[in-house]
């Protein structure tokens, strides 16, 4: 287990800098969906990249920063949040993060990356424990989604 942990870290040292900057540049602020097996949809950016939710969050604030943050940035926005096809509009909004950067929440819950994605479709992040929670992608409804027959326990109401 502690290999894995080693293997992230390193992955997302490597990849944090273009995702942190994709954010702060004001990338497509839209969140979308994406379908992939065995995960049916969960949520994406407007250029397809995983968008997950961290079970350490309490409501919309964030909980990650510092290292947390460069292995998992922020999904900030430059202007007003929009919902793609087969989203509700009403759960897209922003929540304050230090600095004074909008994150965007869905159903309530902070959005993020992770570095050790590669691209659009890549799923790598999905039930990972990592910086006091577990990471999971998030589902139209806004909920965590889980691989068929896991089960884990964060010690959190999601």
């Amino acid at each position: 287990m502690q290999i894995r942990s080693v293997i992230i870290a390193a992955a997302a040292l490597l990849a944090a800098a273009p995702l942190i900057s994709l954010a702060q540049a004001g990338a497509p602020a839209g969140v979308t969906l994406r379908q992939k097996a065995p995960f049916g949809s969960y949520l994406a950016d407007a250029n397809g990249r995983a968008l997950y939710m961290f079970t350490a969050d309490k409501g919309s604030a964030s909980s990650c920063y510092g290292p947390c943050a460069s292995a998992w940035p922020p999904f900030v926005a430059a202007g007003q949040p929009t919902a793609g096809q087969g989203l509700q509009a009403s759960m897209v909004g922003t929540s304050p993060r230090k600095g004074g950067v909008r994150q965007i929440t869905y159903s309530g819950k902070p959005l993020y990356y992770f570095a050790g994605d590669s691209g659009a479709g890549t799923t790598a992040g999905e039930d990972i424990e990592h910086f006091g929670g577990y990471w999971y992608l998030v589902s139209p409804a806004g909920a965590k989604i889980e691989k068929e027959g896991t089960q884990k326990s964060a010690g959190s109401s999601w």
